[in-house]
C-alpha cells in the first residue's frame, strides 16, 4: 500500500513530529510512504537517520516537481495532517487514479489530538469535498484520542520492550551528565507564566534538584530568568542539544517529572509513566483552556495536579504555583501509569487506521 501525508509546519517540533512517527509506523508494515512537507529543518535533528520506506518530499504551497507526479505514483491513501489542504496536483493525480482504475481509495483528514466530546462524535465522519480537483471524493475525520471511540495514540509495537530494559544511569553518563542521585526535571515548554516561580521553587528545595532544559523557547524562556545560566540554591541546569525523537523518550523515561508542551511531547510523556504537566498550545480566545480542562478529566487529575495544570497554563485566578512534595509527587505518578496501564490495552493509531481504511475501501 502507498500512503501519501501531507504536513504543513506551524509549531516545527509538534507538526513534523507526529507526522514523522505516524510515517514510521506505516513504514513499518512494510508500506511505501511519501511525506510532504513544507519545512523539513527540524528532521535533520529529529530523525538523522531516516526511516526505510519513507520518502521526505518538498511541498511549498502549489509547488510539486513533476518528477514525483505520475499515474503509477498515485497514493492509496492521502493523509491531510491537521486540515493542511494537500498540493492540488496530488489531489488531481489521487482523483483521476480513483477514475481510471476503479479502485477505491481513501482521503483522509488527520485531526489535531483532544480529549473533547465532540472527539467521539466526529471521529470517521465523512466531508464530501465540492471544489478543487478533488470535487465529488469524500474526506474522512480521523481524530486521534484517549477512548475506544477515537483514532487512538501514536505508539511504537516494541515502546513497552525498550523501556523494560532502559538503564537510566547508563544512558545520562552517555549525555555526559554527571548524575549524582538528585531529582531530575525535564523542562521542553513554551514561555510559561509561572515558570519564574517555578525556578525559584526548585533553587528552594530540600533536596537537589536538576533541570533539563531543552533547546529552542524553553532554554530562551529560563536564561532570560537567569542570565548566568545557574540559579543557585538546590538547582542545576543541564542545557541539553536538540536530539533524535527516541533520545527524547529516553529523556523523559530517566527523569522523575516532565513538564511538556504541544501534542507529541504529551503523547510521550503518557508512555513514559512518570508524573508530568502538560502546557497546551496558547490561542488567543483560551480556547484551550476547555482542552486541557477535557484532558485532566479524562486523566481523572487530583485537584492538586489539576490546579498545577491552570497555573502553568496561565488560568486567571488560578491558585499559584505550589511544587509538590515527594507524597505529591508520588500521587500524580500513580495518576499517569494508571492512565498508561489503559492506553496499552488499547490499539495504537496506526493498527486503527488501517483497519478504518480497510473497511472505507
Amino acid at each position: 500500500m502507498r500512503w501519501d501525508i501531507f504536513c504543513k509546519v506551524i509549531d516545527n517540533h509538534g507538526d513534523a513530529g507526529v507526522c514523522w512517527r505516524l510515517a514510521r509506523a506505516l513504514a513499518a508494515d512494510g508500506d511505501a510512504v511519501r511525506l510532504w512537507i513544507d519545512d523539513a529543518s527540524a528532521l535533520a535533528w529529529m530523525a538523522p537517520e531516516g526511516c526505510a520506506g519513507v520518502s521526505v518530499l518538498p511541498w511549498r504551497g502549489d509547488e510539486i516537481a513533476p518528477e514525483h507526479l505520475g499515474a503509477e505514483t498515485a497514493p492509496d491513501v492521502l493523509i491531510e495532517a491537521f486540515g493542511c489542504d494537500p498540493a492540488p496536483a496530488v489531489v488531481a493525480q489521487f482523483a483521476e487514479a480513483i477514475r481510471r482504475d476503479g479502485r477505491k481509495r481513501c482521503w483522509i483528514n488527520l485531526e489535531y489530538l483532544s480529549a473533547e466530546p465532540y472527539v467521539e462524535r466526529l471521529h470517521g465522519l465523512t466531508s464530501p469535498v465540492f471544489r478543487g480537483p478533488g470535487e465529488g471524493l469524500n474526506k474522512y475525520f480521523f481524530y486521534p484520542g484517549f477512548t475506544a471511540a477515537t483514532g487512538g495514540l501514536l505508539r511504537e509495537a516494541d515502546l513497552s520492550a525498550r523501556q523494560a530494559v532502559f538503564d537510566r544511569g547508563a544512558w545520562l553518563a552517555e549525555q555526559g551528565i554527571a548524575w549524582q542521585g538528585e531529582r531530575l526535571v525535564t523542562l521542553f515548554s513554551y514561555e510559561p507564566p509561572a515558570l519564574a516561580s517555578l525556578l525559584s521553587q526548585l533553587a528552594a528545595a530540600t533536596e537537589p534538584v536538576r533541570l533539563m532544559v531543552t533547546p529552542g523557547r524553553a532554554a530562551a524562556a529560563v536564561r532570560a530568568l537567569c542570565p548566568t545560566g545557574e540559579p543557585g540554591g538546590s538547582l542545576s541546569i543541564a542545557w541539553l542539544p536538540h536530539v533524535p525523537q527516541e533520545e527524547f523518550d529516553h529523556l523523559l523515561w530517566a527523569c522523575d517529572f516532565n513538564f511538556v508542551r504541544g501534542e507529541d511531547s504529551l503523547v510521550r510523556a503518557l508512555w513514559a509513566g512518570k508524573p508530568f504537566a502538560w502546557q497546551i498550545y496558547p490561542q488567543d480566545d483560551d480556547a484551550h483552556h476547555e482542552k486541557l480542562n477535557a484532558f485532566l478529566d479524562w486523566l481523572q487529575a487530583p485537584p492538586a495536579l489539576r490546579q498545577f495544570h491552570h497555573r502553568w497554563n496561565g488560568f486567571a485566578n488560578a491558585p499559584e504555583l505550589q511544587w509538590p512534595d515527594a507524597p505529591g509527587l508520588a500521587s500524580w505518578g500513580e495518576t499517569a501509569r494508571a492512565a498508561r496501564a489503559g492506553l496499552l490495552a488499547e490499539p495504537d493509531l496506526a493498527t486503527r487506521l488501517r483497519r478504518f481504511v480497510a473497511q472505507k475501501s
